[in-house]
């Protein structure tokens, strides 16, 4: 069996300011520092002899590897996105950037923001609208029921409150 796997659908090219501002600081620390530190230890790793059993060699050619990967990436992204600053204007409903509130059936309250897939941090409350939950948040309104399919079946939440920053 061969090794191909097709290509991941392409996420959401919506980002919020912060987040924009977060890849474009990856990328200027990815190229401006990182890659010439690396570049500079794998001269030095070359210039060892034996390249073939030098490990400080291939892991720097590695490293070297996974940088200029990356780097491609937040180029070729960073190109195509739609930075999303301002509020809607009805800022009852759910839209890109908002912060919502909402209620459980245990009655515990959960806050989200919805924020584009580039820059989603589950441990900061940012969710990526392309999640199941976003997208059942998604143009709902204040004090909406939503139901969301989980991999444990269906969750309900009641949209307690929605405000933008």
């Amino acid at each position: 069996m061969g090794r191909y796997r097709p290509p991941q659908p392409q996420g959401s090219k919506y980002i919020t300011p912060q987040g924009h501002q977060r890849l474009e600081q990856e990328l200027n620390h990815l190229w401006r520092e990182k890659r010439p530190e690396v570049t500079k230890a794998l001269t030095a790793a070359a210039a060892e002899g034996d390249r073939s059993e030098n490990a400080e060699y291939i892991y720097r050619k590695k490293q070297l590897r996974e940088i200029d990967s990356r780097v491609r990436f937040l180029r070729k992204r960073l190109e195509n996105m739609k930075i999303v600053s301002g509020k809607p204007s009805d800022q009852n409903k759910v839209f890109f950037g908002a912060w919502v509130t909402l209620e459980d059936e245990k009655g515990e309250e959960l806050t989200y923001r919805i924020v584009g897939p580039d820059e989603f941090d589950y441990q900061n409350n940012l969710i990526s609208m392309d999640s199941p939950l976003a997208k059942a948040l998604l143009g709902k309104s204040l004090d909406s029921d939503v139901i969301v399919e989980t991999p444990q079946g269906k969750k309900e939440y009641y949209l307690v409150s929605i405000r933008y920053e």
